[in-house]
């Protein structure tokens, strides 16, 4: 038996891993190939999927964590020895083996060739990291979405600093090794000295003689062989999973896989003394392992991210310096304040120390694009809320009106870019991320991407479906689904109210394999809008591949990814709010000559005020939900920074923290305001005491509790919205310790932290906050000012928000605006503001409120009107509308002004396709020819017309549904 010592310095390396992001393949995730490597021993470790690196930034950032927390443990061992306090739970129970016996992750693919057996590039150095990425986003780029074509050739041409394990074929073929015969003449000759056979056991009885005919192969050909025990899951445990997923894979059951199912569960990770055994006469081949992984140095940590620098002949300090000093001269014609001017300097000099100009950069390009192109934006974000961005129109959020810090955002203590979100108009979003690619290339530029995991229902569905649960019994059980994640007693009384035997053997098998495939990645799509630009190339830092989406391209890693390796994200996102807000300054400018953006409405508006404190805000950006309605006039907010509070309280995190109540209560006078101590006041004080921001949270964790800006920092990341992994309790032991070494009692701890952990669900930071109130108080000063325009680009800018079009149309009669219905010669697509003949503005419902009808149909319909269509058949023969499109416009009684009733128009919409000639040949050119005599429809009744209006439009103009019961609902 081996010492430990001769244990832990083991030189064998596994450098095929198949991991879960081969998806619906590989069972085991990327980490747990990391941990079962340090429990077994293993010296280096390689996870190498099939034509993807998407998967090893998190075996990457796993064994990060593991040092960090080893190193954390050693420190805790140092200080208090045997007789201190517990040790912190989250803090690893580690035999006393150094840091440096945790397994070092080597970056690898498994390449698939359609005209070759696989291999698997190992990268040697950083260019051949380079290489690999760019070999990879060959093949993904030619391919759809999801898939990858590559072939030898491409190998050969991108060949520098990698090296090659050529992995047979299971079944050897008569060209020798598998099938690899006919190019190893060229594979040695480019790969000279860095290419090994891998062999790898199939526990069939024939691993020994399998083993002897590839060496003699590779004999031959003058390479060595090299051992791997080509595992796809960390743990025998999970072979029935890996079954599943090959089912799911296959869209069939478990029971018809046939050869496809593993034999067994032997295909899993392997320590040095298993390899020995199995490779028993081949020893070799397992050292060489070992020894190949002492000659693959890359890691991910030499991933350097490069910003774009368009500076054309300026360096981007003084290019900074230069749009800072304009944009303040712009924004503040009359000269800035003193205190404003002071903050820039402050900035400036700060994002220069830390060499983040670019960052700033490259954010105001793609905000001075849409500008030029009249693109209504808003920045958000950790850093948007700053006197540069503010400069830079990035944001039209004064930094007067703003209370956050600098530093908290951009700072030394954290070595990573600050974080700018920016919302364009939704309908014109596009055109913004076709300007990045055509700006920087697509080889410098691609979206992120987004994984999708497995949550509940869709385990239960597709698990039960491969495990041959009846679809029933699927649904039963989906619908079902918060059951299945309590005790097994409440699973079984679930299960049986249902209608389930929780006995059954089948059904708790299906229902521990539901358990493990919970949080496997399924698929990858692309993210909402982060974007990453690079100054070099992009395609060699990661793959770049084809989006579902036309004229798309995305890169392999997550938003989590890329944070971990320092690589920068500028989000481009969407809002449908802006949308709206600039169609409304388009119409104030057209019909009242008022010229407004964002940061020129008059501030402080009472009358603002006072119609959000009677909750009159349906429409109004963020504050238009039933919650918020009934939060408004209990809030009473009178000043911007109310709208920033009145923002951020509504969410799950401060609801579940049970903050809002403590917090009306004290701005209500009810309870008094009172803070722990002179350190917490100055954090709490805007807030009245009561933690309602994510910053705050991180504030009370560095001032209270002692945390370090790093502890602080991962503590905001665990508090990210949505955070799949990161979590908050791990926490607790150090903020509990931290705030009693403060003197502050263990009550008021447990409830700090208690708050701070509801953020865990969705806390939203102040920033953020801040960005999302200006939009509140735009949007709710136009509805105040200009209900009509408010309501006519609300209807433009459809489908957002909470309200359909019939709510959104009743509240604007409600502020007496007066609505008109579609008509055939004065409507266009768009709803649009007509003269009243008072004075004012009327609306005037458009052709997009049709169902059934298009843009293309309504231009050419508005295009042929002329002086105006006199009966339904001049839109057929003026318009060239095809009949169906018609009966859709005589269905929405759009022929009214016509004198025609809706039954009278669709009866003429729907002869012309059956009775009407063409022009040429018809009565009236001719002088002769029969009419078909005038039927005789029945008047319909109102409320068959409010029915029909709903089914056409979705409202109706005429009368509200209930209004026809008033008499039958209303007591005598």
């Amino acid at each position: 038996m081996r010492t430990k010592r001769e244990y832990y310095t083991s030189m064998f390396a596994e450098l095929s891993c198949l991991s879960n992001f081969t998806f619906l393949t590989g069972a085991s995730h990327p980490e747990e190939y990391m941990r079962a490597g340090l429990e077994t021993g293993v010296e280096a470790l390689a996870v190498a999927d099939v034509n993807s690196v998407a998967g090893i930034v998190r075996a990457h950032v796993w064994a990060r964590e593991v040092a960090r927390k080893v190193k954390e443990r050693a420190a805790w061992d140092a200080e208090y020895g045997e007789i201190g306090p517990p040790r912190p739970p989250h803090l690893p129970v580690v035999r006393s083996y150094p840091v440096t016996a945790q397994p070092r992750l080597i970056p690898a693919a498994r390449l698939r060739f359609t005209d070759a057996p696989d291999v698997i590039a190992l990268p040697q150095t950083r260019i051949g990291w380079g290489r690999l990425s760019r070999l990879l986003s060959v093949g993904r780029l030619r391919a759809e979405k999801g898939d990858c074509s590559l072939q030898i050739a491409d190998l050969l041409e991108h060949a520098e600093d990698l090296h090659l394990l050529l992995v047979p074929q299971a079944h050897p073929q008569p060209d020798g090794a598998g099938g690899w015969g006919p190019h190893m003449d060229a594979l040695t000759r480019c790969f000279a000295g860095r290419i090994h056979l891998m062999m790898a056991p199939q526990y069939d009885g024939r691993d020994h003689a399998r083993f002897a005919h590839l060496t003699g192969f590779a004999q031959t050909w003058g390479i060595p062989t090299l051992a791997s025990a080509a595992p796809c899951l960390h743990h025998g445990s999970r072979r029935r999973l890996g079954d599943v997923l090959t089912a799911i894979r296959s869209g069939c059951r478990v029971e018809d896989l046939g050869r496809a199912a593993l034999c067994n569960g032997e295909q899993r990770l392997r320590s040095e003394a298993e390899m020995l055994r199995i490779f028993k006469g081949f020893e070799d081949a397992v050292h060489r392992a070992g020894d190949l992984a002492g000659s693959l140095t890359f890691s991910l940590d030499e991933l350097r991210y490069d910003y774009p620098d368009e500076g054309q002949g300026e360096t981007p300090t003084e290019r900074l310096a230069r749009l800072a000093h304009a944009g303040l001269r712009w924004r503040y014609p009359a000269g800035a304040p003193q205190k404003v001017q002071d903050m820039l300097e402050h900035e400036l000099t700060l994002i220069g120390k830390l060499n983040y100009e670019p960052y700033f950069l490259t954010v105001n390009d793609i905000v001075d694009f849409a500008r030029s192109r009249n693109i209504l934006c808003q920045g958000r974000g950790s850093a948007a809320n700053s006197v540069v961005c503010y400069a830079l129109g990035v944001t039209s959020v004064s930094p007067e009106i703003g209370t956050m810090v600098f530093e908290r955002f951009v700072s030394e203590a954290r070595d990573e870019p600050p974080d700018i979100d920016v919302d364009f108009e939704h309908e014109r979003r596009e055109e913004v991320i076709q300007w990045i690619y055509e700006r920087y290339g697509r080889e410098r530029a691609g979206l992120c991407a987004t994984v999708i995991h497995y949550r509940g229902k869709r385990a239960i569905r597709e698990v039960g479906r491969a495990m041959g649960l009846s679809e029933d019994t699927i649904s039963a059980m989906s619908s079902q689904l918060w059951g299945f994640y309590a005790t097994d007693a409440v699973m079984d009384h679930r299960l049986r109210e249902i209608g389930l035997d929780p006995s059954d053997r089948r059904l708790r098998l299906t229902l521990d394999l539901v358990e493990q495939i919970i949080g496997f990645p399924r698929h990858l799509s692309q993210h909402v809008g982060g974007f990453i630009i690079t100054q070099g190339r992009l395609d060699e830092l990661v793959p770049i591949e084809n989006a579902t989406m036309e004229g798309r391209t995305v890169i392999c890693w997550d938003k989590d990814d890329i944070d971990a390796l320092g690589i920068l994200k500028v989000d481009v996102l969407s809002l449908g709010m802006l949308t709206c807000i600039r169609k409304a300054f388009d119409l104030m400018q057209r019909h009242h000559r008022q010229e407004f953006n964002l940061a020129t409405l008059p501030p402080e508006d009472p009358a603002v005020y006072d119609m959000l404190c009677r909750a009159d805000s349906i429409g109004v950006f963020q504050v238009e939900s039933r919650a918020q309605m009934n939060f408004l006039p209990r809030m009473k907010p009178r000043n911007f920074y109310d709208l920033v509070i009145e923002v951020a309280i509504i969410r799950p995190g401060p609801i579940q923290g049970d903050m809002v109540h403590p917090y009306i209560r004290r701005r209500n006078g009810e309870e008094a305001v009172s803070f722990p101590s002179d350190a917490l006041g100055e954090v709490l004080g805007k807030t009245l005491g009561v933690p309602l921001f994510q910053e705050q949270a991180m504030q009370i964790a560095m001032v209270g509790a002692n945390f370090t800006p790093e502890q602080a920092d991962r503590l905001r990341r665990s508090l990210a919205t949505f955070k799949k992994h990161g979590t908050v309790s791990e926490f607790r032991g150090l903020f509990m310790r931290g705030m009693a070494k403060n003197g502050y009692d263990a009550d008021f701890a447990e409830r700090c932290f208690s708050q701070i952990e509801g953020f865990g669900s969705y806390g939203f930071p102040e920033s953020h906050a801040a960005s999302f109130a200006l939009l509140v108080y735009a949007s709710a000063w136009i509805k105040c000012h200009h209900p009509g325009i408010f309501a006519c680009a609300l209807l433009n800018s459809q489908p957002m928000g909470f309200y359909a079009p019939a709510q959104i149309i009743r509240d604007a009669r409600e502020h007496d605006v007066e609505v008109r219905p579609i008509c055939i010669n004065t409507s266009y697509w768009d709803n649009v503001m007509e003269p009243d003949g008072r004075g004012g503005f009327a609306l005037r419902l458009g052709f997009r409120q049709i169902k059934g009808i298009s843009e293309e149909d309504a231009g050419w319909l508005t295009a042929a009107r002329g002086n105006g269509y006199r009966e339904v058949e001049d839109l057929w023969r003026k318009a060239g509308l095809i009949p169906a499109v018609i009966e859709r416009l005589a269905e929405a009684d759009a022929f009214a002004s016509l004198g025609l009733g809706r039954r009278e128009a669709l009866w003429a919409a729907k002869a012309l396709a059956k009775t009407k000639p063409l022009p040429l040949f018809a009565r009236e050119l001719e002088g002769e020819g029969i009419y078909e005599p005038d039927a005789q429809l029945p008047q319909m009744t109102l409320g068959e017309e409010v029915v029909e209006d709903y089914v056409a439009t979705r409202f109706s103009l005429k009368a509200h549904p209930l209004a026809l019961l008033r008499d039958r609902l209303t007591p005598p």
